[in-house]
């Protein structure tokens, strides 16, 4: 049990390097877009510069802190964020309450602070997916795409598929879930198979929209052939 939550709480570098590099190029973008100003405004051209640093730090802080909390608490917290940023957002819309900027009122000031109601929208959000992808996944699995591959397995009795037609589609079938599964990188054995996927895919819709263009020549056809052999032949014989 320990080792599981070791496991679960360990630092996903491919995440967190990434996110610092924004954060650093972020700062810079802003020293460099808004020192000239805070010198002439200000009389410090670092002030803009210092005020986004602190706000980082916080973030920083808090990210130590949301990566410290266990899943279990977000899975309680699902709906109650939910309905507090709904609550937030309606808010905006009571005059008085939201403040305008530029035209629009995204804001809303408390003791001196300001901040958007979208931006807890937005996690909100996140933690609700995770949540729901984490508890359907095994059901979706169970429910759908498990029928699914057996269904495939299966070899009707007196049907018309061999198991040389079986063997085919049980590959391509697993090959197209593997194309569409984005959680492993698409390299190696894993590449080849998804690319294998690939191939099935454009063959199964070629040959949807062959089909379906077979079935509009030969309505054509028919037409066609309504009209210069039924419809001349009928116009003869009334002459």
């Amino acid at each position: 049990m320990a080792a599981k939550a070791r496991e679960s709480r360990r630092t996903d570098y491919g995440i967190l390097i990434p996110t610092l590099l924004l954060v650093g190029i972020g700062l810079v973008f802003i020293y460099s877009s808004s020192s000239f100003l805070a010198e002439h405004r200000l009389g410090d051209s670092y002030f803009f510069l210092k005020r986004q640093g602190v706000f980082c730090l916080v973030g920083l802080f808090l990210l130590i802190v949301a990566k410290n909390v266990p899943s279990t608490v977000y899975a309680r917290c699902v709906y109650p964020l939910l309905l507090v940023s709904l609550a937030l957002l309606l808010a905006l819309l009571i005059p008085g309450v939201g403040t305008t900027v530029g035209g629009a009122s995204r804001w809303l000031r408390f003791a001196g602070f300001s901040f958007q109601p979208s931006e807890l929208a937005k996690l909100s959000l996140a933690v609700y997916i995770a949540y729901y992808v984490g508890i359907n996944m095994v059901q979706k699995l169970q429910g759908e795409v498990v029928p699914q591959v057996g269904s495939t397995i299966m070899n009707p009795i007196g049907g018309a598929y061999t198991p040389v037609d079986n063997l085919i589609m049980i590959v391509g079938v697993l090959a197209v879930l593997v194309y569409f599964y984005f959680s492993i990188e698409h390299k190696g054995a894993v590449g080849g198979i998804s690319r294998l996927g690939i191939w099935f895919l454009m063959l199964g819709f070629g040959a949807a929209f062959g089909y379906t263009v077979m079935g509009r020549v030969s309505l054509l056809i028919g037409r066609m052939n309504y009209l210069f052999i039924d419809v001349v032949r009928a116009t003869g014989e009334l002459l």
